[in-house]
């Protein structure tokens, strides 16, 4: 059986998330009773991207060591840790007010550089995610590796830039 094309979809959704995040940022959140407290949802995004960087580096560790079963699952965790990052982190900025970060100096600059150059390889790294993921399922792993090769560094960086970026921001959250 011929494995499914899945570039159309994959394509649609590497549009779609960023559009939507964007989105996000430029809509006023609704005064809306969510019924539990938002703010703790940045602590708890960073805890999902630093779960991700270790879920990464356990999985490339199980690949060089040809134990090709755990590699899967360990990468499966660490996309499932991705998309409840995603779903989360739009749910938070759905019905939240941006922070600013309100650092100076050296400070400022390298929190701008995180976050810029997160953001931009957070928005390459999705299609690379999809198309790795499913190679990898669909046992296509000469196309599989290709992509992997450059989509786990890029991956790894999202991951744990996004730690950085909550560590640097965090003490200027409102908890109002």
């Amino acid at each position: 059986m011929e494995p499914k094309n899945l570039t159309l979809p994959i394509t649609i959704i590497s549009i779609a998330v960023p559009l939507v995040v964007l989105a996000l940022f430029y809509l006023k959140p609704p005064q809306v009773e969510v019924g539990f407290d938002l703010h703790i949802l940045p602590a708890f995004h960073a805890a999902l991207n630093f779960t991700t960087a270790v879920m990464l580096l356990t999985g490339y560790v199980f690949i060089r060591r040809g134990q090709r079963k755990v590699h899967q699952y360990a990468m499966m965790t660490a996309f499932v840790l991705s998309s409840v990052f995603l779903i989360s982190y739009v749910t938070y900025h759905t019905f939240t007010e941006p922070t600013r970060f309100g650092g100076e100096g050296i400070l400022k600059g390298i929190y701008y550089f995180i976050l810029i150059t997160h953001i931009i390889l957070a928005t390459a790294v999705l299609p690379m995610v999809l198309f790795s993921l499913t190679y990898g399922l669909q046992s296509r792993f000469d196309k599989h590796r290709r992509v992997a090769k450059w989509t786990f560094p890029i991956w790894l960086y999202v991951a744990i830039s996004g730690v950085l970026v909550y560590l640097l921001i965090s003490p200027y959250y409102v908890y109002a």
